[in-house]
């Protein structure tokens, strides 16, 4: 298995399960209801919010993988859209699950020689550093959604 290979694999199993964490993005988001995804607790960010911001950079490198130019914001990571029904919410969980099986098949078509270049510039490191930052940062607030999970 070559390196993409295998850092797509890494990118799934936080997605759909069988990561060495025993923790992942469908497992937990599962049985969330709508309200329960846009209920505030104290000042912590909601479920939706942090779910939304999880998809907000894998989409944006999917469509550097589709040939678009990285648009990306951190100013904007955190703008979801309004969810009002539980039609809404697992409309936004599927785009979320359509969206990282869609980076996986487009990160285990990279050349293993592609790691060490630049992500669309320079100031944003290489690949290697771009690709597991992405599983990084599902990682971290995976974490926040669980407990999230736990008081709403």
């Amino acid at each position: 298995m070559n390196i993409a290979a295998h850092i797509a694999k890494h990118f799934r199993e936080i997605h759909v399960g069988k990561n060495w964490t025993a923790s992942d993005m469908k497992t937990v988001l599962t049985d969330i209801t709508y309200e329960q995804a846009t209920k505030k607790v104290k000042d912590c960010n909601t479920i939706l919010a942090l779910t939304y911001h999880i998809n907000y950079y894998v989409d944006a490198v999917l469509k550097v993988f589709e040939g678009e130019p990285l648009q990306a914001k951190d100013a904007y990571s955190f703008d979801h859209p309004e969810i009002t029904s539980q039609a809404e919410w697992e409309a936004l969980v599927a785009k979320v699950f359509k969206d990282a099986e869609a980076f996986a098949v487009h990160l285990e078509k990279l050349p293993d020689d592609c790691f060490d270049k630049p992500f669309t510039d320079e100031k944003y490191g290489n690949y290697y550093r771009n690709m597991h930052g992405i599983i990084e940062h599902t990682h971290y607030h995976l974490g926040q959604i669980a407990l999230l999970k736990k008081m709403v």
